[in-house]
């Protein structure tokens, strides 16, 4: 272990009464299946929970999709947006909820660009300082599938098909988007398990049953929220309006 990577490890944990649970993994892995089943669990136990999900701020949510239809965002552009749709995201809808004492969870947290964005060639070191600002999160998972079974799981799906960036055809792997995405994704698979010894990352197996693997996640969360005691604050109402306004935007 490097001086720069032990220093990782070591931070500190965030200081807010609230709880920061995160999961990661290619796409295929069913990580937002398990996290969206999480999610239903804790309001059941009568947890105030805010999601909040990778790529997903207003800032520059117009400005990626626009990169990625011209097919125009090299790989240090495209670690910036992600790294600005992080940092917006983290300062008013990460930190609120936890400073009022409520569980956040995060589909894809500052480990999926350390995977991404080494695999395109970005410095290893460098997209570490760019996300230098972030907070440890309090669990992070990381769900583990070969690509084999990923790639299955994505043909077979809603979708029918893969995505340009999402195959790294960017990369000029492979003409076949298909041998792309495994080409890609496999690289990905073998930067995060670096990720996953550098900090700790709590590896799921994402060939068991989906219930299996929702069972083993509740226990493990159960155990970490053992004597947490959340603050009642008037962020609910807040994030009661946040979701309203979002979905009327949608409608």
């Amino acid at each position: 272990m490097t001086e720069s990577n032990a220093d990782t490890v070591k931070t500190p944990p965030h200081p807010y009464p609230g709880k920061l649970i995160i999961v990661e993994g290619i796409d295929g892995s069913g990580k937002s299946t398990q996290l969206q089943l999480l999610h239903k669990w804790l309001e059941s136990k009568g947890h105030r929970i805010f999601f909040t999900e990778w790529n997903s701020s207003e800032l520059v949510k117009e400005t990626t999709k626009r990169g990625k239809k011209s097919k125009s965002l090299t790989p240090t552009t495209f670690s910036l947006l992600h790294a600005t749709d992080f940092a917006s995201r983290l300062y008013h809808q990460i930190l609120p909820p936890l400073k009022a004492g409520m569980i956040v969870l995060a589909d894809r947290y500052m480990y999926t660009a350390f995977a991404r964005d080494v695999v395109r060639g970005v410095a290893r070191e460098w997209v570490r300082k760019v996300y230098a600002f972030a907070i440890k999160p309090d669990m992070a998972f990381y769900f583990n599938v070969p690509i084999d079974v990923a790639i299955s799981r994505l043909s077979r799906g809603t979708r029918g098909h893969f995505k340009f960036y999402e195959a790294g055809m960017d990369m000029n792997l492979n003409p076949d988007i298909t041998e792309s995405f495994r080409m890609f994704q496999s690289q990905i698979l073998a930067e995060y398990d670096t990720i996953v010894d550098e900090f700790g990352l709590l590896t799921m197996d994402a060939t068991q049953d989906i219930e299996a693997q929702q069972e083993q996640m509740r226990a493990l969360v159960e155990e970490a929220l053992r004597g947490y005691k959340p603050k009642r604050g008037t962020y609910g109402r807040r994030t009661l309006f946040w979701r309203r306004f979002e979905v009327s935007k949608s409608e």
